[in-house]
């Protein structure tokens, strides 16, 4: 059983078919359609299709004003991607501990570590859970920055009556093969922040600013465009969005009644308010269990799992440039060790889902 799989079929297909007999490969209508149908799901004025979240998070930033020198603050339990893209704006990332319930970054931590060289704020929604949006943007609104949502697995997600993607002064989602929806490769930004809209319109496309004949370029920006090719699949995709959610909810509940009887497993956390997109589903295990053994175990038993995510700061780039020590982020060190991620997708059923609990019932006994 593997990991995750996409939900496609003949509607990608017929999408791809009919960019490719056009003969508009590059960003052009699919692309328009589909940045207007996230926005319009989010609840966002403006969409801006990216060829990655990552380079979406990196324009996001730049848009925001952050320049070399200054500080973002991150989470630590986060796909490195989340501070890489703060440092090649050659800004330095704040890793800010996390609560352990949730994976989210925890706000009451996040007053700390603003300086006076702060000059974004950006929490991640791990594994498609928003994060406590209230509290950080109270801290953001009291020192004037601005937060970026990386929304990358969240699309889907709620908190408190409103969508991921639209909690912040923008959001930036993923579309990878594991992600809600795919295009196969594609990240998408979601603002109302009109400033931040024009500046993203810019830098996206080399910093250009299109004439009645041709282009002129104001300032120094990226080619960061999502192919229409790939605006065509998630065109596609967003189709099909709504029933994806739905089956992810139905298996999420479904794992929740399942893990109840496996000891050495604590099913996620899902708060009041809040839905959660579950882009992955991910168990925190009990300390003293051999984490990276029961992946092993349970790819011997046919079925695939992994990590939850990388606390940056283990990771040998951050290690040496930051040298933060394990006790100065100690919950997120303890999900970099325990967090398992088990098999979700809508193409499974319930008795997959009882089978993955049964056999990592075996496999934790067996450890413990």
């Amino acid at each position: 059983m593997r990991l995750n799989v996409p939900l496609t079929g003949a509607e990608e297909l017929a999408a791809v078919g009919e960019v490719l007999e056009s003969g508009y490969l590059t960003q052009g209508p699919k692309v328009v359609e589909f940045e207007r149908l996230v926005a319009g799901y989010v609840g966002a004025d403006h969409g801006f299709a990216t060829s990655s979240a990552t380079t979406g998070i990196h324009l996001s930033l730049h848009a925001a004003g952050v320049r070399p020198g200054d500080e973002v603050v991150i989470p630590d339990f986060s796909f490195p991607a989340t501070a890489n893209a703060v440092i090649q704006q050659g800004a330095v990332p704040v890793f800010v501990d996390i609560d352990l319930a949730t994976f989210n970054m925890d706000p009451s931590l996040l007053e700390a570590a603003i300086t006076e060289r702060t000059r974004a704020i950006m929490p991640v929604h791990a594994f498609g859970l928003p994060a406590d949006m209230d509290p950080i943007n109270a801290v953001a609104a009291r020192h004037g920055l601005p937060v970026i949502e990386d929304a990358a697995c969240a699309l889907g997600g709620i908190y408190r009556g409103r969508q991921a993607g639209s909690l912040g002064t923008a959001g930036v989602f993923s579309f990878h093969p594991r992600k809600i929806i795919t295009t196969g490769e594609g990240g998408l930004i979601t603002t109302s922040d009109e400033a931040m809209a024009d500046r993203i319109r810019v830098l996206r496309t080399h910093g250009s600013v299109r004439g009645s004949h041709y282009m002129s370029f104001v300032d120094a920006g990226y080619n960061y465009r999502l192919s229409d090719v790939l605006g065509a699949i998630g065109v596609a995709q967003m189709a099909r969005l709504d029933h994806i959610v739905e089956r992810r909810q139905e298996l999420g509940a479904r794992y929740a009644v399942e893990l109840e009887s496996v000891e050495g497993a604590a099913a996620p956390t899902v708060p009041e308010g809040t839905r959660h997109a579950f882009q992955s589903y991910v168990v925190l295990l009990d300390e003293g269990i051999d984490r990276d053994a029961a992946i092993d175990a349970m790819r011997e038993a046919g079925i695939e799992t992994t990590l939850g995510t990388y606390s940056m700061h283990l990771q040998p780039y951050f290690r040496e440039r930051f040298g933060i020590a394990d006790e100065e982020l100690p919950m997120a060190t303890r999900a970099h060790r325990s967090a398992l991620t088990l098999p979700l997708y809508p193409q499974l059923d319930d008795d997959d889902v009882r089978r993955v609990c049964e056999t990592l019932a075996g496999v934790l006994d067996a450890l413990s």
